[in-house]
């Protein structure tokens, strides 16, 4: 047994478009394709076989002998969003889709936030997070209205100045529009959206606080932490599961909080899982189609990886991978339907690749059985069932 399981999500590294991508309008999306026209400086994912991952279809930057254990995997769950990606690796499948917004919140979802929160609301339309505050930041200020907005996921986000609506009341809205949307309008997320600045420069800050709709089943979290080992959650983790099967958080505001977390818990003694997610590269260059800065923080990841890799103890195992894709190079700025890389190191492993697998659950299924938790039919360790 592994005593201690690093879990690490690079928030949208998809690495091509799944089978079904076309029923998602994301057919020829392959967000690590597009980074890598700009060269970032990735050796540690290199020799862990990230690039020999076939499916990828990017072998000509891979090594003739990796060091890890190598895959990849396509979701089962009907839907290409952080909040779905992450229960299916945590092995809950989302087989309904969480409602979107293409056209706006209804009348009467927006009356009931107005009313409950004594505030009116501006915009109600799918929008870039940037551009939002850009186009009703000024109108904002003057009324103190919030920004209420949506995307192609399933988010309801509410975005307002710091020194116009204090951080504590901008929470208290969104906990309270948590409270309402369940039924057919429980949205995965409500998030709030702090930004500051002056007219013609506002700029979002990492006060940033997702809300999220309580998972719908079991996930790993709930049955590892039910057996007494610590589930330790870095960035949003604790976030998306709604706290639920966390026994330590760790918020963090980008990456460099988050590696900096990362190798600061790898000098700490614990038994369980250390799930990671580092958010910047969906949040700050995938939905932002910058290109050059995904390449540059997923560069400053693998300089965190080499660290990492050098410190790492006999009973740990790395497991690193995505909840989906967001390719910066493709059309549009949103969430793109693609396969994920699964590439998994431990000091005594001996490498392979294992081709593909159906399903990011094979991910809780691995850790599971490490812990005596599940049967190992699933388990990438053991080699189970390539298609289960």
């Amino acid at each position: 047994m592994f005593k201690r399981v690093f879990l690490v999500v690079l928030d949208s590294l998809g690495i091509g478009h799944a089978d079904d991508a076309g029923r998602f309008g994301d057919e020829g999306a392959h967000t690590l394709k597009s980074v890598m026209t700009a060269s970032p400086s990735l050796p540690q994912l290199r020799r862990l076989g990230l690039f020999n991952i076939e499916r990828a279809e990017l072998t000509e930057h891979g090594v003739e002998h990796p060091i890890g254990i190598y895959g990849y995997a396509s979701e089962r769950s009907n839907g290409k969003d952080t909040t779905v990606g992450h229960w299916e690796i945590a092995g809950l499948i989302s087989e309904r889709p969480l409602p979107t917004y293409p056209n706006g919140f209804p009348k009467e979802v927006i009356e009931q936030f107005e009313r409950e929160n004594e505030v009116k609301a501006l915009c109600n339309k799918p929008y870039s997070g940037t551009e939002v505050i850009k186009d009703y930041g000024d109108e904002h200020v003057r009324t103190g209205n919030v920004i209420v907005y949506t995307s192609a996921d399933s988010v309801f986000q509410i975005a307002a100045h710091e020194n116009v609506v204090p951080l504590e009341r901008l929470y208290e809205m969104c906990k309270n529009a948590r409270a309402m949307l369940k039924g057919e309008h429980a949205v995965g997320r409500v998030i709030a959206r702090p930004f500051l600045g002056e007219s013609g420069s506002f700029y979002r800050t990492g006060n940033r606080h997702d809300y999220s709709l309580e998972p719908h089943g079991v996930t790993m979290l709930d049955r590892l932490s039910g057996n007494g080992l610590e589930v330790i959650s870095v960035g949003k983790i604790s976030d998306i599961f709604a706290s639920r099967g966390v026994t330590e958080s760790h918020p963090t505001k980008g990456n460099a909080m988050g590696q900096e977390a990362l190798l600061s818990l790898q000098e700490r003694d614990f038994c369980g899982l250390c799930f990671v997610n580092l958010v910047d590269f969906d949040s700050m260059y995938g939905h932002r189609n910058d290109i050059g800065g995904y390449a540059d923080a997923l560069s400053s990841f693998d300089k965190t990886l080499g660290e990492f890799l050098g410190r790492m103890r006999d009973d740990d195992l790395l497991i690193i991978t995505a909840d989906h894709g967001c390719d910066p190079g493709y059309a549009g700025t949103d969430h793109t339907r693609e396969n994920v890389p699964i590439v998994i190191y431990h000091k005594s492993c001996v490498p392979r690749y294992f081709g593909g697998r159906h399903g990011f659950d094979c991910i809780a299924e691995t850790i599971l059985c490490n812990f005596g938790l599940s049967d190992g039919c699933k388990s990438i360790l053991k080699g189970g069932c390539l298609n289960a």
